[in-house]
């Protein structure tokens, strides 16, 4: 039985697929020692179109070994280069050049061309290459006669550009070179035509000039203008849409494969018609579909068969619709399966070149070798061609050859050209040698031994020169000769050594391994959150081989760092200092050495205060209220708390901002209440935990309306300034209070439980004052606000008093001794305070005999009405002065001395100082001198004569008295005549009454008759009156002079 050829080619194919090509690695001393069949590297695309001003270059490149001489074939024939004197080739290049500048015409060297790259050991072949060469004839001369359309008529304005290669880019401008506006009605098609689903009037206003702009050259040539006259009517009746563009009901389209697709759909009528895309059966594949032209263009983008099919334009306005049906057909040119490769074999071997190609027609395959069909060549026993399939059996050193694979079909041929190379060579080893190779522990290394060979050689490798060939468990070797260790330890380190072998020899090299520890960081930096302005610290600590060295950089957001001023490196930690916004982002460590790295990384987060708010509006208008929406900043990484709304009106504080309202930071709106009569403009703050944002931009301001006041001031005060006014004064209203223009103040008041009608005033101001009032007297007050609207309600009554004075001297003052130790003082409010008392000033000063000690000054409460006195010693007598004090000043004074005690056992010590001589001669001295006195007063009161009287003065305290740390006031006098005299004011008689020493008048002259007197039991009672007139008081002064008892008093 005759086995079937078909089968046996199947089963020789499969056979040699199981058989290895030999791969020339990319050495140079390999390429540099092997023969190569020609390969070509580049050429001129297929249809190539040239500028007509440059010079040609049509490219051929390629390589092989020996080095390529290239031909020319110029419309399949071949093409002298040498005789040409305008053409060349490229050095060492079989590109041609042809020289246009030097004066060649271009359209001579039009045609197909293909070059033929040859040497000894084959020939390949470049595509074919159609040169044509640029053209942009001029527009011909015509006259266009004006066009004339109804108005609401379709129109369609020709282009009809000159044919043009490549062709040329159509717009329409006017003639005065500015574009003509397109829109869903003007249009211009893919055709270069403009059309018209409707002419309005307008479009006459204008002419309409069709330009082409050239490919290379880039010039615009310019049609001939159309001047379009428009004839216009009462009104345009509407119609149901008509296509202008594609004619019919139904049209084809066909379109290669990996081309874009575009359909088109332009349609009259009135008003202007929608276009609308289907697919009958399915979707439009949206992913690489695009609408153009005003959706009057549909393109898909590289269009493949399953685009074709059935394509609805759908044209549609109030009017009507209609439907235009476009059939897609999708054709290709060839296209590869699988493109035939170069193929290396040694001697005896077997081998397979592929050539699969597919399209729309399906292609035909033809093989070529060397540049010829092989049908023409002599047959080969060491080669079959098998369809698409050339099969190479036990192939010899001289059949090495370059085959081509031709697949066309109607719409275009693809070429390929692919060798077969039969070589003879020993195993070699490349690449360096003697490599060491350091690795981290761990890690998955390789250690390369690229080798090469003709039949191909086999790879062993061998550790430390001894043992079995490594592969398998921890070790595996590649194709390429590469041993791959998957986890490198320390055992693994060593020498290694690769050997390759074929049958014509042996090579072999060596490969040192060293391993080394890993660099970890063992404490890396973490995600921070931080306030502006504080400091950070980034920690990085860092294990490593100590042999290696170790580098630790940082980064942000993946981008090397730079240490500026504001940061510091210490040890590999970094630390930033006041951050700041631009600070945030991601930071991380990176420790690297020569062979590995590793790497930490952190977030950190810069919380601030928010931004501001914005886009302020404001909706909900109404008259005593609006609703405020705005827009949140940034929070900066803190959340929003809260809003604080502000307002500004320029009326009475223009420029000054003022608390409103404030909502909590998850709401963007707030209704406002607003007040009459303000001019409002509203701003919004935000706040976080770090404060609060900077004032959004301000809103458009609201006017509210006026109205009387609702309100009246507040905190109404009356006082006097001086003891004959009151000061009215009050918190004025403020802008949100005012309600209305000319806002104004009526003021009242009436002494109080009088009955008197009431004073009343209009002021402007917060204050007014009542002058020529009596002391301290209470008033009736009311205040209200009135406005160009009205007046506020009724106001409250409020207290006040006129102004304080000087109160009058306490009343009842009296003091008693309990004992030797204490003494206690006693007395009554003034019968005239004059004010609201503040306190009592109590001076008190000790002495005995013509001896003071310092005065002591008690400031006491204004509740306090009894003072005890602690004694120094049971002897000395004391000088009390009392006064009550309002906001004024000090009073009135009362002033009383302790009357003089003698002691029993200081009696009985003392020696009768009358008995005594001195004293008798001190008396008769004083007797003597008293009576020289009256002979004196004697002969000047004869004479009319006046005598001296001592003036009046009371004692207060100076801006010279010294205050001790506890506040009192203790003066010292020594050797002063001041300090030797009695208080101002009083002066104790032998008999223990007081006299007032302001003069010589007895008490008697101070009061209605009455006297001071002691107690029962013992204590002393001080009453005294308001001085008589000065005029009085001088005048008993006077008549008292001539008295001699008065003046011994005196001198006592």
């Amino acid at each position: 039985m005759k086995s079937h050829p078909g089968l046996w080619i199947s089963f020789i194919i499969l056979i040699l697929q199981l058989v290895c090509a030999i791969k020339v690695p990319q050495d140079p001393t390999i390429e540099r020692d092997l023969y190569q069949p020609p390969t070509i590297t580049k050429e001129s695309e297929k249809n190539y179109i040239v500028d007509p001003r440059d010079n040609i270059n049509i490219e051929c490149e390629a390589t092989g070994n020996p080095f390529p001489t290239f031909t020319w074939t110029r419309n399949g024939k071949f093409y002298n280069v040498a005789k040409d004197p305008k053409v060349s080739f490229r050095r060492r290049s079989g590109t041609l050049v042809i020289d246009i500048y030097g004066g060649g015409r271009p359209e001579d060297y039009e045609g197909e061309y293909q070059c033929f790259a040859r040497n000894r050991h084959g020939t390949a072949l470049s595509n074919k290459i159609v040169l044509q060469v640029s053209r942009s004839p001029l527009w011909p001369k015509e006259n266009l006669d004006p066009v004339v359309v109804n108005e609401g008529a379709s129109l369609i304005l020709q282009c009809n550009p000159p044919p043009s290669l490549p062709p040329p880019v159509i717009f329409w401008m006017s003639s005065s070179m500015e574009p003509i506006a397109q829109n869903r009605r003007v249009s211009q098609g893919l055709n270069g035509d403009l059309y018209f689903s409707n002419v309005l009037r307008e479009d006459a206003h204008t002419d309409y000039s069709c330009n082409a702009r050239s490919h290379f050259t880039h010039t615009i040539q310019q049609k001939n203008a159309y001047t379009l006259k428009v004839l216009t009517t009462r009104g345009v009746p509407e119609r149901i849409p008509t296509f202008l563009l594609p004619m019919g009901t139904s049209s084809t389209k066909l379109v290669l494969r990996d081309e874009d697709l575009l359909l088109e759909c332009i349609a009259s009528g009135v008003p202007t018609p929608e276009i609308m895309w289907y697919k009958k059966g399915g979707e439009l594949p949206n992913q690489k579909l695009k609408f153009e032209n005003f959706n009057k263009t549909l393109r898909i983008s590289r269009v493949s068969e399953e685009d074709s099919g059935e394509y609805f334009c759908q044209a549609s306005n109030r009017m009507g619709s209609i439907r235009h049906t476009i059939t897609v057909r999708v054709k290709a040119a060839p296209f590869w399966l699988d493109k035939p490769k170069d193929l290396i074999l040694a001697p005896g071997e077997n081998g397979r070149l592929v050539c699969r190609a597919n399209g729309n027609p399906k292609p035909t395959i033809q093989w070529m070798m060397n540049g010829e069909p092989i049908l023409a060549t002599e047959p080969n026993p060491n080669f079959e061609v098998a369809g698409d399939t050339i099969i190479f059996r036990e192939v010899q050193s001289g059949n090495s050859a370059v085959f081509q694979c031709n697949a066309s079909n109607a719409h275009g041929y693809l070429l390929a050209n692919a060798f077969i190379n039969i070589l003879d060579v020993p195993s070699r080893v490349l690449g360096p040698r003697n490599q060491l190779i350091r690795v981290i522990e761990y890690n998955r290394t390789q250690l390369d031994c690229p080798f090469f060979g003709s039949p191909i050689p086999t790879l062993r490798w061998f550790k430390n020169g001894q043992g079995s060939n490594l592969d398998g468990g921890n070790y595996r070797v590649h194709e390429n000769g590469t041993l791959e260790i998957s986890v490198v330890r320390k055992e693994d380190q060593g020498k290694y050594t690769c050997v390759a072998t074929n049958i014509l020899g042996n090579a072999e090299n060596t490969v040192r391994l060293e391993v080394k520890e890993p660099t970890r960081i063992i404490k890396g930096p973490e995600d921070q959150i931080a306030k502006r302005g504080t400091t950070v610290r980034l920690d990085c600590r860092v294990r490593s081989d100590p042999t290696l060295r170790l580098m630790v950089t940082w980064m942000k957001d993946d981008t090397q760092l730079h240490i500026g001023s504001r940061m510091s490196k210490e040890g590999d930690a970094l630390t930033i200092f006041g951050v700041a916004e631009r600070d945030q982002g991601a930071y991380t460590c990176v420790a690297r050495t020569e062979l590995d790295q590793d790497f930490a990384k952190a977030y950190l987060t810069i919380q601030d205060k928010p931004d501001p708010p914005m886009d302020l509006e404001l909706t909900d208008l109404a008259e005593r209220s609006v609703r405020l929406t705005w827009t949140p900043g940034d929070d900066n990484n803190s959340p929003i708390t809260g809003f604080i709304i502000q307002f500004e009106e320029n009326r009475y504080q223009p420029g000054t901002w003022h608390n409103l309202a404030s909502v909590p930071g998850n709401v963007n709106s707030a209704l406002l209440r607003l007040s009459p009569y303000v001019n409002y403009q509203f701003r919004v703050l935000a706040l976080n935990d770090l404060g609060s944002s900077m004032p959004s931009p301000s809103s458009e301001r609201y006017q509210t309306n006026g109205s009387p006041p609702e309100v009246n001031p507040g905190d109404i005060r009356g006082a006097g300034t001086r003891k004959d006014n009151m000061e009215i004064t009050w918190t004025a209203l403020n802008s949100t209070q005012a309600y209305g223009p000319n806002l104004r103040y009526i003021v009242k008041w009436r002494q109080r439980h009088t009955g008197e009608p009431w004073s009343n005033v209009t002021v402007w101001t917060n204050k007014h004052v009542v002058w020529n009032t009596p002391v301290y007297t209470p008033y009736e007050i009311r205040v209200q606000a009135e406005n160009e609207f009205g007046r506020a309600p009724e106001p409250g009554t409020v207290i006040g008093y006129s102004g304080e004075d000087l109160p009058s001297q306490p009343k009842n003052f009296r003091f008693y001794d309990p004992n030797r130790e204490l003494i206690i003082l006693e007395w009554s409010p003034p019968e005239h305070p004059n004010g609201n008392l503040t306190g009592y000033s109590l001076r008190y000063q000790a002495f005995n005999g013509s001896r003071f000690a310092r005065p002591v000054v008690e400031i006491l409460s204004p509740n306090q009405t009894k003072y005890t006195l602690t004694r120094t010693d049971p002897i000395s007598r004391y000088r009390f002065t009392l006064s009550a004090r309002t906001q004024v000043g000090a009073g009135e004074v009362v002033t009383a001395d302790t009357p003089l005690k003698q002691d029993e056992a200081y009696t009985k010590n003392q020696v009768d100082i009358a008995t005594q001589g001195w004293f008798i001669g001190l008396m008769c001295a004083v007797a003597l001198l008293v009576l020289i006195l009256l002979i004196v007063c004697f002969i000047k009161r004869s004479r009319g004569g006046k005598y001296p009287v001592r003036e009046k003065k009371e004692v207060a305290l100076g801006p010279d008295d010294q205050k001790d740390e506890d506040g009192s006031f203790d003066y010292r006098f020594f050797g002063s005549d001041e300090d030797n005299k009695p208080l101002q004011g009083s002066q104790t008689s032998i008999d223990g009454t007081i006299k007032q020493q302001e003069s010589d008048d007895s008490l008697v002259d101070y009061g209605e008759g009455g006297e001071g007197q002691f107690n029962e039991d013992g204590s002393f009672i001080g009453q005294y009156t308001v001085k008589k007139d000065k005029d009085e008081t001088e005048g008993n002064e006077s008549s008292e002079a001539t008295s001699p008892v008065n003046a011994i008093y005196s001198l006592a």
